[in-house]
């Protein structure tokens, strides 16, 4: 591993560079505020008539497989992200007539040096390349603004720029020096460098990775790059779209269904990690049975079942913010999966949990055991027999015989229900 101090502008600059933020990283998560402060520190190095300004380190490794000088970026894709959409806006700004620069060729430089290779065919000439969907969203800022990916956190910071620029706090020529005195420290690894390594020991240094982010990384870092590609399309980018991109809270549930044991928030890396590796769990196999119960807790956050009274219901406890039964309700769908439970038999469960849930809001119980409640109710319905025949009656008993439920008139009139076969 090799570090040295350097000019940010120096370490993009050139045509035949390219940076590729590998499918193991975190997506482009920067804000407005982060965004805001990096303007606000290059407008302080104007007025301040500073030479330079630290920005930090950028940990990349050199891609021997790229067609070009192509660098893997292991830490500091947020910054080099950011500046990239930073001189993109300059670019249109000035493209469109909308600010005039005092140096002629300034356009042309931005673009050149630090946006694209112009030798390249128009599909891949762009020098950044951000992970999949975030790849997309940039790509479409270089066309018209009706193709833009609004709902992007890129295009958000992007139109940032792209406004704050037009204000003339500094001038685009000025704008353009404070970029260059960012200055980086620039670490190249090595060959013989664990990158998995470098990641976990730059994280506990406290940069904000969630845990999703860490098992992402976990997972794919140590596979070689065809397989990184490929697991990332066909298993975690669709894992991340069926969260809601909330990966981590997703694994906490996953991990509760698989272990029985409700990981601590600052521990669901640590707790997977220990999962997966005293298992001896492969890769693959994981990935499919991680996309197989994100594809149900999709259906949790957002229904679409087809059965009108369970999507109802599924919607009510959103509202209610219910997130306990999740680990007890991915195993309801998993039988359904399996063809053991029907729809209708699941629509049951849900509605019972819900009479359950309502009727000890109404009795005015403590929902401190609700956790462990939920988190243990199928294995408990599973001990009865061993099978899974009758499940919904052994589920209504297990529930109603909870030894933490005081009886009273408000767990009477649910006992009745169910025996009843209702629900309100």
């Amino acid at each position: 591993m090799k570090g040295s101090e350097c000019k940010f502008v120096k370490y993009m600059d050139g045509s035949d560079k390219r940076f590729v933020i590998p499918v193991y990283q975190r997506n482009y998560d920067w804000k407005t505020e982060n965004c805001k402060q990096l303007y606000d520190d290059l407008v302080k190095i104007v007025r301040g008539n500073r030479k330079s300004h630290f920005f930090g380190s950028l940990v990349s490794v050199y891609n021997p497989e790229g067609d070009n000088e192509e660098f893997l970026v292991i830490d500091g894709q947020q910054r080099l992200t950011t500046v990239s959409l930073l001189f993109l806006a300059m670019y249109n700004l000035i493209e469109k007539g909308v600010v005039t620069p005092e140096d002629d060729k300034l356009k042309q430089r931005i673009f050149e040096n630090y946006l694209v290779d112009k030798y390249q065919p128009e599909d891949t000439r762009i020098k950044l390349k951000p992970v999949k969907n975030d790849q997309m969203a940039f790509g479409r800022l270089f066309a018209e603004p009706e193709s833009y990916i609004r709902e992007s956190n890129l295009t958000v910071n992007y139109q940032y720029f792209y406004d704050r620029i037009q204000k003339q706090e500094i001038t685009i020529d000025q704008l353009y020096a404070a970029i260059r005195c960012l200055e980086i420290i620039d670490i190249k690894l090595n060959a013989e460098d664990d990158p998995q390594l470098i990641f976990e020991s730059l994280n506990s240094t406290g940069l904000d990775l969630s845990e999703g982010d860490k098992i992402r990384n976990l997972i794919l870092m140590g596979l070689p790059a065809k397989e990184q590609e490929e697991y990332y399309d066909k298993y975690w980018n669709r894992i991340e779209i069926c969260t809601k991109y909330d990966v981590s809270a997703f694994i906490r549930d996953y991990l509760s269904v698989k272990q029985q044991s409700i990981p601590q928030q600052k521990k669901i890396y640590v707790n997977f990690k220990d999962y997966v590796e005293l298992g001896d769990i492969q890769t693959e196999p994981l990935l499919e049975d991680m996309l197989d119960y994100a594809k149900r807790y999709q259906i949790l956050l957002e229904g679409r079942t087809g059965n009108s009274a369970l999507d109802a219901c599924i919607f009510r406890l959103n509202r209610l913010e219910t997130t306990v039964t999740r680990p007890f309700f991915l195993e309801v769908l998993r039988l359904y999966d399996e063809h053991i439970l029907t729809l209708g038999q699941v629509t049951d469960v849900f509605l019972i949990t819900e009479n359950y849930l309502f009727h000890r809001t109404i009795c005015d119980l403590p929902t401190s055991s609700l956790n462990k409640i939920f988190l243990m109710l199928h294995h408990e319905i599973m001990r009865y027999d061993g099978t899974e025949e009758n499940y919904v009656e052994k589920f209504k008993y297990a529930l109603l015989a909870k030894k933490s439920v005081p009886v009273s008139r408000g767990m009477k009139s649910l006992q009745k229900h169910l025996q009843n076969g209702r629900f309100i």
